[in-house]
């Protein structure tokens, strides 16, 4: 019976990540069906063929710094925790994740495969390695989260309810904070500088959206824009479409709605920040077939 449940964990484990990839294709080919019968894609075209490409260019210059950035970030935990491993090794494995996570979806994430990776060749307890790259996540959605109150104000003034989520999203960090002195200290030496390095990453983001509007020739509502893309990067997060494709479209036609924005020009916007990351995660794949450690990263680990 045991040889038998062996046998078959595996095959469940495959059925379920199937299931969960097609359910994820359903949800974002749902997604676009809703969108296509809200918006007029001839014009969305139109908007796409006149389109200023040198801003798009500093888009995706801005999104790839934000994930050399951020890639920095996660190696201070991993320097924290005893891995000897360089900025370059690193950059390379962090491509390696991003191209996993984007086109990869149900199969093996890309932090599954830092953790896997890492673990081996390091020699370190799986439970550190995890918990190296979900407090890396952590901070990112911290930052993320601190911007999106910054912004929220911005757009509705500061109000009662601004200052709850001020209130709220400080909180968090010092939650977060305790919970990482208290459970994982090895770790605690990098917690303040990864997360201000999470903030550089979160404002780089934005910097790349506001590049995207320019593209787009919208000068106005920026404020708008901008809060409706943070909401959309949290939405994003969820597993629940490929990447965030089509979650990220649903909330940028929520918030053209809400805040009176072109619906075409929110729902392109979505599009077009999706396409610089899909740009810029594609040199993950010279990673698939060249490992992105050194052969002698063992070696040098236990030296």
């Amino acid at each position: 019976m045991d040889i038998e449940s062996t046998i078959k964990q595996p095959q469940e484990f495959k059925v379920k990540q199937i299931l969960k990839s097609l359910l994820k294709v359903l949800i974002t080919v749902f997604c676009f069906w809703y969108i296509q019968r809200k918006i007029d894609f001839a014009r969305v075209g139109s908007m796409v063929h006149f389109m200023n490409y040198p801003w798009m260019l500093l888009a995706l210059a801005s999104f790839v710094v934000s994930k050399i950035v951020s890639s920095y970030r996660l190696n201070l935990y991993f320097k924290a925790m005893g891995i000897r491993m360089t900025q370059t090794s690193n950059l390379r494995l962090y491509w390696l994740g991003m191209f996993y996570n984007l086109f990869l979806p149900g199969s093996i994430s890309g932090d599954a495969y830092k953790v896997i990776r890492l673990t081996k060749v390091y020699k370190k307890p799986a439970k550190q390695v995890t918990a190296a790259v979900v407090f890396d996540r952590f901070s990112g959605l911290l930052n993320l989260g601190l911007l999106l109150v910054i912004f929220w104000i911005l757009v509705q003034g500061f109000t009662a309810l601004g200052a709850l989520f001020i209130a709220s999203a400080l909180l968090a960090v010092l939650v977060c904070y305790l919970v990482c002195r208290r459970f994982f200290p090895y770790l605690l030496l990098a917690f303040w500088r990864t997360f201000a390095l999470g903030m550089i990453v979160q404002v780089l983001q934005v910097a790349c959206m506001f590049a995207i509007l320019q593209a787009l020739y919208i000068e106005t509502h920026s404020a708008q824009y901008l809060l409706v893309f943070l909401v959309s990067c949290v939405v994003a997060v969820l597993p629940f479409t490929i990447g965030g494709l089509g979650a990220r479209e649903m909330v940028f036609l929520w918030g053209a709605s809400l805040f009176l924005l072109d619906a075409e020009q929110s729902v392109l916007g979505s599009i077009a920040f999706y396409a610089v990351t899909v740009t810029a995660s594609l040199p993950g794949l010279v990673f698939v077939f060249f490992d992105p450690l050194p052969a002698n990263a063992e070696t040098i680990a236990n030296k």
